[in-house]
């Protein structure tokens, strides 16, 4: 049988079955269907056809038979393949790359023009170094004109979430503005963020559309980045997981007058300054190939934060959606800006990972707590 993406065969040699291989093979057949692993007997030799795996409940069988070198084994050699998909949580060993090919995708693409809407940009490709007395501060000031003390080009990576003019309760912001009012100085913000982020930097931004509002914050933002000729990267799918929603305001109930949707996720959307590829050192990346096969799938299940009481903040992100971001689009030592800073979640992983940080708030408290959590990594 040939080794391919097709039919990955793992062969394990032995002069006889022993009574722990054989255990082994019954526990294996028992826990996982023919579609997931074959097991084909011949001579002196087994060969297991590896289709997909849990790779989880293989780990957790080895547990429960901590003495069975089979499936020692076999996990060993599973874990030993770099080429394979994800999906439903098992790792697809074949047919994972099945999909349709376009012919000539190349000369298509060039033809169609990749993102049109950004190549006539007037970005300059050199960029700076960051100012030494900003680097892993967090300032209590506004955005829009702190951000215009940093020079051209000096941001790695830009990432944040702005309030959402929701109506919650900040500590001294009123996030009920106008929505043109909103807008204006949010597009403020994120133009000085266009200026100072580097050639081949990114903007990554969190928001959830205020549906109850009929307003899509994620498009309006999408389309300011657009107009200022950044390229459009990706839109990841935050899935909450949040099912508790009240079940009293839908709308036209059990009627197509009105029916109101409800949402358990929130959006990222993600932007490139210039070029689609950021150069870096290869000895700062700190992705594994496991962490860079789930995230590149663009719908990321991680749930809500539950601190925000104790962090006296009414709209935080969890840190495991900042470690993702950082370690995908930023290596170890860049800088990294969030501009609506709050609580300090942004540096907080920032830090943990290697990373330098730059953050800002209106608020003295919730800077007060940010810095409190930045010394609690110290100690």
């Amino acid at each position: 049988m040939a080794n391919t993406s097709e039919n990955r065969v793992l062969e394990l040699s032995f002069d006889k079955l022993t009574e722990n291989e054989m255990i082994g093979i019954q526990v294996l057949s028992e826990n996982f269907s023919n579609n997931d692993i074959t097991i084909i007997e011949e001579k002196n030799r087994l060969l297991v056809q590896v289709n997909k795996v849990d790779i989880d409940k293989l780990r957790k069988l080895v547990l429960d038979y901590n003495k069975n070198s089979f499936l020692k084994t076999l996990l060993k050699k599973i874990l030993d393949i770099k080429s394979y998909g994800i999906k439903e949580n098992k790792r697809w060993f074949t047919g994972y790359s099945g999909e349709r090919k376009v012919k000539d995708r190349k000369d298509k693409e060039k033809s169609r023009g990749k993102f049109y809407y950004a190549k006539d940009n007037q970005f300059s490709k050199t960029n700076n170094h960051f100012p030494s007395e900003f680097e892993n501060q967090i300032i209590c000031d506004d955005s829009e004109k702190v951000l215009k003390q940093l020079p051209d080009n000096c941001i790695d990576l830009v990432f944040t979430s702005p309030p959402y003019n929701f109506g919650l309760e900040y500590d001294n912001h009123k996030d009920y503005l106008n929505w043109t009012e909103y807008f204006d100085k949010l597009f403020r913000i994120f133009k000085e963020c266009i200026r100072v982020v580097k050639y081949g930097g990114r903007i990554v931004v969190n928001v959830q559309p205020l549906f109850s509002d009929y307003i899509p914050i994620h498009h309006f933002i999408s389309n300011f980045f657009i107009e200022n000729k950044l390229i459009w990267k990706a839109e990841i799918l935050w899935e909450k997981n949040n099912y508790n929603c009240k079940y009293t305001a839908w709308g036209s109930w059990k009627s197509p007058s009105n029916p109101y949707f409800k949402y358990s996720w929130e959006f990222l959307e993600v932007f490139c300054k210039g070029s689609m590829k950021k150069n870096g050192d290869k000895e700062k990346i700190d992705i594994t190939a496991d962490e860079f096969k789930e995230w590149v799938y663009g719908k990321w299940s991680i749930a809500p934060e539950r601190n925000m009481q104790y962090f006296n903040h009414p709209s935080i992100f969890p840190e495991e959606l900042a470690r993702r971001v950082l370690k995908l689009f930023s290596y170890q030592e860049d800088v990294i800006l969030d501009p609506f800073i709050g609580s300090g979640t942004t540096a907080v992983v920032a830090k943990s990972c290697n990373r330098r940080y730059f953050g800002i708030d209106l608020s003295n408290d919730y800077c007060k707590i940010a810095n409190e959590r930045l010394n609690l990594q110290n100690s």
